[in-house]
């Protein structure tokens, strides 16, 4: 954990090829807030790459690094930024190498964004908890099915820390000015951000059901969360409406009324939208990919999928390759 101190906290900021430039202001900027604010310089930053060299993000805004990562010294805390192809950088020992020298001479190693995928593969993630973009949970489950991977915002688990990305860097960067400089000086951070809430790091990623979806009915909202958590082995809609105290009848008549189709069709969206991320992110065969959606059939499944989005799952596959 970060120590208070005279001494400015030491940072650096590992930038990978098409990194999320959102996650990364979000990380970067709370700190020159926080040394505006406390009137000194209370956290000095490095930008680095693998090889030294000026690295692009994902909006195609190259950014100027001071070093490369091989010639960084002990600085106290270095964050990863990941973005989009989470798995390319993932098996370079280049990468891994250096990381795990930072930590065994006691750098806090920590990543945001898809950033976690680069701490996996180094080792850094064993036997704690982490935390990963919604968007790559599944991907990322399905590659290290022995990690503990949460859908909080951010995870400090010791010495090593994982950000789900986007403004949740925010929210993890006033939890470390919070931890180094004290609670009066994060809150004056957040205010200048207009951020009026500092979220913790167990809150969830994603918006409540019913924000997400438009809806006001609470028992509608409970049946969608059940759905969304019973994807590989769906229930019936006289199940769902004995979980949540109501008729069938009632249940049809929500999704009509609320959403704008039935319970059958809405479901059958949540399982072949899960199975579109599954397709892109992951080698499973498509076989894999049906059954973990609820398909019995991969004919069935293969149907379904053309109905909707208008190719095959193959299709899919080899479209989102050559992306």
């Amino acid at each position: 954990m970060i120590k208070r101190g005279a001494e400015p906290i030491r940072m650096a900021f590992l930038l990978v090829p098409q990194f999320s430039m959102m996650a990364f202001s979000a990380a970067i900027e709370p700190l020159r807030s926080a040394n505006r604010m406390g009137e000194s310089q209370l956290f000095e930053w490095r930008l680095v790459s693998v090889d030294g060299k000026a690295v692009t993000a994902s909006n195609g805004i190259p950014i100027t690094v001071h070093e490369a990562l091989g010639q960084l010294s002990k600085v106290d805390m270095l964050v990863v930024c990941v973005g989009l192809e989470p798995v390319q950088f993932g098996r370079s020992e280049k990468i891994h190498h250096h990381l795990r020298r930072l930590a065994r001479h006691g750098t806090m190693v920590g990543a945001i964004s898809s950033g976690s995928f680069v701490l996996a593969d180094a080792g850094l993630l064993a036997n704690r908890r982490c935390t990963v973009h919604w968007e790559y949970t599944d991907l990322f489950r399905s590659r290290y099915p022995t990690l503990d991977v949460t859908q909080e915002l951010y995870v400090v688990d010791r010495d090593v820390f994982t950000c789900s990305g986007g403004t949740a860097a925010l929210d993890m960067m006033l939890h470390f000015i919070s931890e180094a400089r004290g609670p009066r000086l994060a809150l004056a951070v957040a205010e200048q951000f207009i951020h009026p809430r500092i979220r913790k790091q167990e809150d969830h990623q994603r918006l409540e059901t019913h924000t997400r979806y438009g809806i006001e009915s609470p028992k509608l909202a409970e049946i969608i969360a059940f759905m969304e958590r019973t994807i590989e082995d769906p229930l019936d809609v006289a199940e769902l409406a004995t979980r949540v105290g109501i008729s069938a009848r009632q249940v049809e008549r929500l999704f009509g009324e609320q959403i704008g189709t039935s319970p059958k069709a809405f479901y059958l969206q949540l399982r072949l939208a899960k199975a579109r991320t599954l397709l892109r992110q992951t080698l499973n065969s498509i076989r894999t990919v049906a059954l973990e959606c609820g398909f019995v059939s991969t004919s069935h499944f293969c149907h379904a999928y053309k109905r909707v989005f208008g190719l095959a799952p193959s299709e899919e596959r080899h479209r989102a390759a050559m992306w």
